[in-house]
């Protein structure tokens, strides 16, 4: 399974320090080059230079939260077509719809399994694969 994220980057934006780890290990593990920051802020400096092919990005933080960090990242066109899976430890349905609504592409509940970060990266690379290719064979 490790072979298929290689050269893939992944951002992991959470104000927790263990969310982080957690993630950015199972990450690395899976093959992908890790980015994380530990708030909106500190995402957006880091995405340009970054250039991730897809963004995993906690709601509830400090100065810029999550949402207002995806509406952003939404907004850039060097961006707009980016993954960005919202992270909360709420499964409420108004986050999600709010999720949904700055443009979210997925939801995870904290704390996610191996399965379910490692799947999510899975579904929405293969997406973007396939629309490539489809855009190169038109």
């Amino acid at each position: 399974m490790s072979e298929q994220f290689n050269e893939l980057t992944v951002m992991v934006v959470d104000d927790s320090k263990t969310i982080r780890r957690t993630a950015e290990t199972l990450l690395k593990k899976a093959g992908c080059e890790v980015i994380t920051a530990i708030d909106g802020f500190d995402a957006l400096a880091k995405i340009v230079d970054g250039k991730p092919d897809i963004i995993f990005i906690d709601i509830m933080m400090p100065r810029l939260d999550g949402y207002q960090a995806c509406a952003l990242i939404k907004n850039n066109a060097q961006f707009k077509s980016t993954p960005v899976i919202m992270l909360s430890s709420k499964d409420g349905l108004f986050d999600r719809a709010k999720g949904r609504i700055v443009g979210s592409d997925q939801y995870l509940t904290k704390p996610f399994s191996k399965e379910e970060l490692l799947g999510a990266i899975e579904q929405h690379t293969q997406s973007a694969h396939e629309e490539q290719s489809h855009l190169q064979t038109n």
